[in-house]
């Protein structure tokens, strides 16, 4: 008799092992080392769940927590949250008979907290900020799946997060910035590490979706309004005294489109920021695509190694 409540582990599985500064997909040699300490390490394996069609790992840890744990490391301050997540895909497959016909693939997202996730624990059902980063990471991918292929056919995203950025900053302003900031950190996560399960699941795609982020930030503790915020790619809110503006975005590089876009806060002083004559609603996505090209060009060598890895084992 099967427990129903309890969610046992795959039979077969393979250590999430990651390689600074990259994403990753397969087995990682052990000499791999860090060829810059100061940049962000972050890792992505694929293959982790034999069950799956498709699953991918990721794990992302920002440089000021690994400067603070290497300058000081009997801190009694915790350094910045790290993000890691878990996604596995699963079909295509037949939708029920009960199901009416859909000439297209019927896509559903699921994301889900794990309890100790963040600071504040999570319950075992869904809340509504992870029934919006659902509907997010759909819209996301609905628009790079050649969803037409599959007829009456039914996959299912499913991702676990098992860290995730701290929304606040650690020092001494409990009320710096409300708590959603890096619910768009983790939604760019959820983006890149979804689309590396598709090419796992071998699904095909206009091309692969990577998220990127952009902020206004400012770190000025006197809070002089002479003093412009600075305009960062992929910042954890954690390490900023307070956040004006952030915007992250799903962005496909190979047909220059953006299939996602959340925006919030006030943006009016991202051209300032930037330096530039563009609006403050342009400088801010700018920054976003911008940093979601990087990602996905890591992204796009990661497949094509794991492509040159499954070739030489058939």
């Amino acid at each position: 008799m099967n427990d129903r409540r309890r969610v046992n582990g795959p039979p077969g599985g393979q250590d999430p092992r990651y390689m600074p500064h990259c994403f990753i997909l397969g087995q990682v040699p052990e000499t791999a080392h860090s060829v810059n300490d100061n940049l962000p390490s972050s890792g992505k394996s694929t293959g982790l769940i034999p069950s799956a069609s498709g699953s991918s790992y990721l794990e992302f840890e920002p440089s000021a927590s690994l400067a603070a744990a290497r300058a000081n490391p009997k801190s009694l301050i915790p350094p910045s949250s790290a993000l890691k997540l878990a996604c596995t895909v699963h079909g295509p497959k037949p939708l029920p008979r009960s199901a009416a016909f859909s000439p297209n693939l019927v896509l559903t997202t699921h994301v889900k907290f794990a309890p100790f996730a963040a600071r504040k624990r999570k319950g075992h059902v869904r809340d509504s900020s992870e029934r919006d980063l659902g509907v997010h990471l759909e819209t996301a991918l609905r628009g790079a799946i050649i969803a037409e292929r599959w007829p009456k056919s039914g996959l299912d995203i499913t991702i676990t997060i098992l860290e995730a950025e701290d929304d606040r900053w650690w020092g001494d302003a409990p009320d710096s910035h409300d708590a959603s900031w890096g619910m768009m950190n983790v939604l760019a996560g959820c983006i890149s590490a979804a689309s590396a399960a598709i090419a796992d699941a071998h699904i095909d795609c206009l091309d692969l979706v990577s998220g990127g982020v952009a902020a206004l930030v400012s770190d000025d503790s006197t809070g002089s309004p002479s003093t412009a915020p600075k305009l960062m790619l992929d910042t954890d809110p954690a390490e900023h005294r307070s956040i004006v503006s952030a915007c992250v975005v799903a962005y496909m590089p190979a047909r220059d489109e953006i299939t996602e876009l959340w925006l919030k806060g006030d943006s009016s002083k991202a051209s300032l920021a930037a330096g530039d004559e563009r609006s403050g609603h342009e400088a801010l996505i700018d920054g976003a695509v911008n940093a979601a090209r990087g990602a996905h060009s890591v992204l796009a060598e990661a497949v094509k190694e794991s492509l040159q890895k499954a070739l030489g084992q058939s």
